[in-house]
């Protein structure tokens, strides 16, 4: 795959796909992004009431999303189970060049470069706070046989990658939620909001990252 490492404003690196032109977040700051959407509006918004929980994300990528959701479990001693779907892998002379060094300590870098070398399909235990499983397929031919309270919805944009953005799509991650759970996206089309909401989800159009106006949180209403 053509695939370059390039910087976005806050220093922190990223990976462009030159086939799909596309990055894979935003150039505004692919750490901002990240801690904003899924670990403040996600992760933050679900640990207020589960100190427990599981979380399923919609594209491992450079595996950002997932070592800063470690870090968060260990420092606030919530346990963690973490799914991560991923059929396009990124490979390993890219994600090893990756500058997340600067931002992590000695300790998270090697837990970041773990995430990426355990083999796929396999349950496996970080730590205490956190157990975690990449999921080699794609999440069109994925069948559910977990239940999540928290999805980080992260594929590539709509008019990129637009069989993920449909709502095939959304009613089967519908289904593999609990009862009040959570998707977080950083895309707050309207076409995106439609699809979600015929699912029968909740929406929260929320304050975006730096670089876009809105992205939308979505919950599934409890049933009875």
């Amino acid at each position: 795959m053509n695939r370059i490492i390039i910087k976005t404003s806050d220093n922190s690196d990223t990976i462009f796909d030159q086939n799909l032109n596309e990055i894979f977040h935003s150039q505004k700051g692919a750490l901002t992004e990240s801690r904003y959407v899924f670990l403040d509006k996600g992760f933050n918004h679900v640990s207020e009431k589960l100190n427990n929980f599981s979380i399923f994300e919609v594209g491992f990528g450079t595996g950002l999303n997932a070592i800063l959701t470690l870090i968060e479990a260990d420092n606030r001693n919530i346990k963690i189970k973490y799914h991560s779907i991923e059929s396009e892998k990124i490979d390993s002379d890219i994600w090893n060049n990756l500058n997340y060094k600067d931002f992590l300590s000695d300790e998270y870098y090697n837990q970041f470069k773990n995430l990426h070398q355990l083999d796929w399909n396999i349950e496996n235990t970080i730590n205490e706070s956190f157990s975690f499983k990449k999921i080699d397929n794609k999440l069109e031919n994925y069948v559910f046989t977990d239940k999540y309270n928290l999805i980080y919805f992260d594929a590539f944009a709509p008019d990129k990658q637009p069989i993920l953005w449909t709502y095939e799509i959304f009613k089967k991650i519908y289904d593999s939620l609990e009862d009040n759970g959570v998707l977080v996206t950083y895309s707050a089309k309207g076409e995106v909001r439609r699809k979600l909401e015929k699912t029968g989800f909740t929406i929260q159009k929320l304050q975006g990252p730096p670089g876009k106006r809105e992205m939308i949180r979505a919950t599934k209403n409890s049933q009875g």
